[in-house]
Parts: structure tokens; sequence; C-alpha cells
């Protein structure tokens, strides 16, 4: 893997003590720093990854480091699956074992508009990160998980989208990637099952983050038209408090099921 492909911060030749590991992609900010800060002050060390390496970075890995967690990043384009194998390796080498994957990183789509609008390349652009990268680098981890021991509980948990199942004619590409993930989910639950290993989904709906900055007023008057039981955005710390319960343990049985994490959004009412 070339060195413009991954780039390691902290940590480096150590070896994990007693703490879990989890590895949370597209954790350099929004929903994937408050993951990563809820699994530290859980008692994990964590591994984040992203495609940039800036001073949102920095914030994170300090973060985690401030609630008693080792931090490393890893720069990784999870769209590129050639470089998984890599990946896992390096913080397998950095932390010792994989204990908790969180499956974060995805894109959106890089233009909303008509579903008759949509081309090839952004269809191809979505869909190879969002399942393509998803489902791979969810089977490299499983590969992983599967060759070792369990020194701790072992989770696998896909932060989806209420777009897995509702449809927003703006975003086609979007929908169809996030729709898909929760048949990832239930294969792997299934494939994984007999080693004690919980795989699950979590679908959030309309969080406040850096990626809904640019449409956040459209959502406050949808808010005020009663899109929202509850009334209000979700915050990163509602997913992160989420995925945290899943990965540790306590619900290894429910494997294969869902949490939705919108306030009410896509409950089926009239």
């Amino acid at each position: 893997m070339s060195a413009e492909a991954i780039a390691v911060r902290s940590g480096e030749g150590e070896l994990a003590g007693r703490r879990p590991v989890a590895l949370v992609t597209g954790g350099r900010r929004g929903i994937g720093r408050a993951i990563a800060c809820e699994l530290a002050r859980r008692g994990y060390d964590v591994a984040i990854t992203d495609l940039e390496d800036d001073e949102h970075v920095c914030i994170t890995t300090r973060s985690i480091e401030a609630l008693g967690g080792r931090a490393v990043f890893v720069r990784s384009n999870l769209g590129d699956v050639a470089s998984h194998a890599a990946l896992v390796d390096r913080v397998v080498e950095w932390g010792g074992r994989i204990d908790c994957l969180v499956n974060n990183a995805g894109v959106g789509s890089p233009f909303r508009g008509d579903l008759l609008d949509v081309v090839p390349d952004a269809f191809d652009q979505v869909v190879g990160v969002n399942l393509k990268g998803t489902f791979f680098l969810t089977q490299a981890v499983a590969r992983h998980m599967l060759a070792v021991s369990a020194a701790h509980p072992r989770a696998i948990v896909t932060v989806s989208s209420v777009s897995a199942t509702m449809a927003s004619l703006e975003r086609a590409e979007y929908c169809l990637s996030k729709s898909a993930l929760p048949m990832l989910t239930k294969l792997f639950a299934l494939r994984l099952a007999k080693a004690g290993i919980g795989v699950f989904e979590v679908r959030p709906g309309i969080i406040r983050t850096p990626m809904t900055a640019s449409v956040a007023q459209k959502y406050e008057a949808r808010f005020a038209e009663g899109l929202v039981p509850m009334n209000r955005w979700g915050e990163t710390d509602d997913v992160a408090q989420a995925v945290a319960q899943l990965a540790g343990g306590t619900l290894q049985f429910a494997t294969g099921s869902v949490l939705h994490v919108d306030g009410g959004l896509s409950i089926a009412a009239f």
C-alpha cells in the first residue's frame, strides 16, 4: 500500500493491553467522532479512519486519549477495496486485534437533483463506497475475527440511514446504496453467529452533522411541519450511545437486528 493511501498517527509500535480494540471508519468528525469517543469512554482503544488528515483528526484522537483510550488514525479510502487488507493489518499491528468494527464511513450524493438526472459516475462512486466498500471491509475484519480467539465481546455495527427504507427522489444513488445494508447485516449475522460475533445495523434519521449543515434550513422548516415526531434534530451522541450499547456484548443474542435512531421519523403513521 502506498504512503499516500495509508498514513498512521500515534501509538507506533505499541500493543494493546487489556482494553478491547475498536475500528471506526469515518471517525474523523461528526457521528464517527462521537462513536469513537463513546467507545473510549466505555473502555475501548480506538482506531479511526478517514480520507483526510487534518485538525479534526487531532481533535478526535486527543479526545479519545482524554477519555482513557489509546488512539490511532489511519488514512484510508473505504472505496479502495484493494487497501482493506493493509488497513486491517495495520490496526492489528497497533492494537493486537480488532474486537469491534463500526462501519460508519460513507458518502452522500454528489448532487441532489432529479432522479432522471443521476449519472453513472455518481452512482458508481456512492455505491462503491457505501455498499461495496462496506461489504469488503466487513469481510476482511470478519476473517480476522474468526482467525483469533475472543478476548472480549465482539461486534460489527453498520451505521446506515433511514434512507435504507425511506425514499428520497433527490438522492437516488444514496438511497440505493443504503437499502442494501440491512441485507449485509443479516448475511454477516448468519455467517458469524456460531462464533458469537454480534452483527447489527443502526439506522439514524436526521442528525446534526457537518454533512447536514448545508440543508439545515430545509430540515428546520420540515420539523415545524411535524416531520420528526420528537420534533428535534438527532445529535451525534444519540447515535453513539446506540452503537456503543450494541458493541458492548449485552445484546449479542439480538444479532441481525436494526436499531432506529430517528426520533420516530420512520414510524408509519396516519
